[in-house]
């Protein structure tokens, strides 16, 4: 307590602390502290999630408002619904010794006239969310008018979500005079350029270096072919028979269903995403709180309030689109000095996106192998043993022993032991007795230095439709029910773009793509005479490949001239339209060319998310044949968010 007193803060805060349990402080608490205790300043904190970032802006915030007056002095901004919880708990607990402080959370999900009551009891500080904060100020149930401090927290996370122009409404009915502190893992231009906006000669503070990954967490990766992806998430699992960890996934419709499968498969795994009520997450959460729940399937959006101590991994199922996204799934782990493990599952075509993250995060990821069966096999049984030796005796048994020894006293102490191992030994054994090794080869993804048996289509979207080659890979993936080791070679460029497959899947794209359109126009595939190398320019000439084909696309009425399709233009970004018809499951590619669904599905795809269905009516609407699971839907692009 002595290093905190020496900070500058008064008796009640130093109380809390010792009652908390607080030794020392962090590093960003020992140099923001002073300087928002000592003057009225903006400020500019870079940190990484985990470094206790609510006590640096908390106690100086409690510390300086008037607990005496009923009017609200702080507003403290949080990108996610836990996180706005997480935070209001624990400025109660830092003001616990201060009788008449009042907390309020405000966020989406929840009673907006509950929260309209507690406001008007008196609150001096609210944590909110930014769009029910926005929606409270629209009917007059919050004055934010008189405030003091506003804190801005993973201001990166933030303006990620889509939060922009929702924070510059909310703090246009804020005073000028206020002090603004921003806190923030990474520095990406949008917050430089909020701190432009809104702050006034703001004092910068940096804890390690901007962007750059904690120290106390290492960085792994495995290699392994997209189809094996969830067998070597399992053989991670139990390879590490102690794990607690987050697994993320991209959208919510993987999250969901990894989750599933882990259930099914035995693991203790439960699932977090946008979709599930506020209900739902409180007893998800607290079930991983209490450990009840090993392994957390989480999107990025809804991990933003995960804040346990002691998680040994972050696995990343799924890369992120951003890097700045990746510093803040391993920053959930390696908190309060502990040691983690940052684990990412990839395939190939991803290996050089891990050179990218160790560039930005200044770390060095290192290649390992997913652990043979056998090599699982003797880690579940050493972890047994081990279990076995640090067990307490039950002594109420005593009463028991001499009918177990008589059951037992035909048998030798080994051939005890080897009958007791066997328990637990024989149900790993016969499942990895015969498990094949699932790693990759290292290397180019794919060499066809003569193209032979492979096949190069021109698309005629591309970056202007908000496509990268990962986001077009995933969106192909689900057109055709191709793993993305089926399609490679994808370049994508401004309006158009190419990829491959093999031969054997040449009628199943072309046939995919009859009738495919992007707001209003037609989407066309045809194959290339470009060999597809990467530095290939244009299209080079194309055929169609079947008779029926020759017909022509064009945007326009019932003809299908080839030009139209590239002509009609006037696409704004978001979803897709399509009169495909399908096998969603794969199948055949003949019978897709045959089959009409009368139970047509209403589906949307983004490039960053995936396909959505059900709902209102999207941009993108095919008709599928078949019964298939409604989907959850993604966790939205930049400018979509979730409070």
């Amino acid at each position: 307590m002595t290093a905190f007193k020496a900070l500058g803060l008064d008796e009640q805060l130093l109380q809390a602390i010792t009652d908390m349990g607080f030794k020392t402080p962090s590093e960003v608490q020992e140099q923001a502290i002073p300087i928002l205790l000592e003057k009225d300043t903006d400020l500019v904190a870079l940190a990484q999630t985990g470094t206790g970032k609510t006590a640096a802006f908390g106690f100086p915030m409690l510390q300086k408002i008037n607990i005496e007056s009923r009017t609200t002095q702080g507003l403290i901004l949080s990108p996610t619904r836990e996180l706005c919880l997480q935070i209001t708990n624990e400025m109660v607990n830092y003001g616990k010794h201060k009788k008449g402080l009042n907390v309020v959370a405000i966020y989406g999900g929840a009673s907006i006239q509950d929260q309209a009551r507690n406001i008007k009891k008196g609150a001096q500080v609210i944590v909110a969310t930014p769009g029910r904060m926005k929606d409270m100020i629209s009917r007059r149930m919050i004055d934010i008018s008189k405030i003091e401090y506003c804190v801005l927290d993973e201001a990166d996370e933030m303006l990620n979500m889509g939060f922009y122009e929702d924070i510059t409404e909310i703090l246009s009915y804020s005073p000028d005079e206020k002090s603004t502190w921003l806190f923030s893992a990474t520095m990406p231009k949008e917050v430089s350029s909020i701190a432009k906006k809104f702050m006034y000669d703001p004092q910068e503070i940096t804890v390690g270096s901007k962007n750059v990954g904690s120290s106390n967490v290492s960085h792994e990766y495995y290699l392994v072919n997209t189809r094996d992806r969830y067998q070597a998430l399992k053989r991670l699992a139990d390879a590490n028979p102690e794990i607690f960890s987050v697994v993320f996934c991209r959208t919510k419709r993987d999250t969901q269903k990894v989750a599933e499968q882990l259930i099914a498969d035995g693991y203790n795994a439960g699932a977090i995403h946008g979709d599930l009520s506020q209900n739902q997450r409180d007893i998800v959460m607290k079930q991983f709180r209490n450990r009840q729940i090993q392994m957390l399937v989480a999107t990025d959006v809804a991990a933003r309030g995960i804040d346990v101590d002691n998680i040994t991994h972050v696995i990343n199922y799924q890369l992120p689109d951003e890097i700045e996204t990746y510093t803040h799934r391993s920053g959930r782990t390696g908190r309060a000095g502990n040691l983690g493990i940052s684990i990412v599952i990839v395939s190939k075509s991803e290996v050089r996106k891990i050179r990218s993250i160790e560039k930005k995060i200044q770390k060095t990821f290192e290649k390992k192998d997913i652990p043979t069966g056998m090599a699982i096999c003797e880690k579940q049984l050493m972890h047994l043993a081990n279990n076995i030796k640090k067990t307490e005796i039950n002594h109420d048994i005593d009463t028991y022993l001499p009918q177990i020894n008589v059951a037992l006293e035909d048998f030798s102490k080994e051939e005890l032991i080897k009958k007791f191992f066997s328990v637990e030994f024989t149900r790993f054994y016969n499942y990895y007795n015969k498990a094949k090794d699932i790693n990759a080869t290292a290397g180019v993804q794919r060499e066809y230095s003569d193209d032979t048996g492979s096949v190069r289509y021109f698309l005629n979207i591309g970056n202007k439709d908000d496509f990268d080659w990962m986001s077009l890979k995933d969106f192909l993936k689900d057109i055709l029910g191709l793993g993305q080791d089926d399609v490679y070679k994808v370049d994508v460029k401004d309006s158009f773009s190419f990829f491959n497959t093999d031969e054997q899947h040449k009628d199943l794209v072309l046939q995919a793509f009859e009738d495919f359109k992007l707001e209003g126009r037609n989407v066309n595939v045809e194959i290339s005479e470009n060999s597809g190398g990467r530095g290939a320019k244009g299209r080079g000439k194309r055929s169609f490949g079947s008779g029926d084909r020759s017909r022509g696309r064009s945007g326009g009425g019932g003809s299908r001239g080839r030009s139209g399709g590239r002509s009609s233009g006037g696409y704004k970004g978001g979803g897709y339209k399509s009169k495909r018809r399908d096998d969603s499951s794969g199948g055949n590619a003949g019978d897709r060319s045959k089959r009409r669904d009368s139970d047509s599905r209403e589906r949307s795809f983004t490039p960053k998310t995936g396909f959505s269905e059900g709902g209102n009516k999207s941009k993108f609407s095919g008709k599928r044949r078949g019964k298939s699971k409604p989907d959850t839907g993604g966790t939205g692009g930049r400018r979509r968010r979730r409070d």
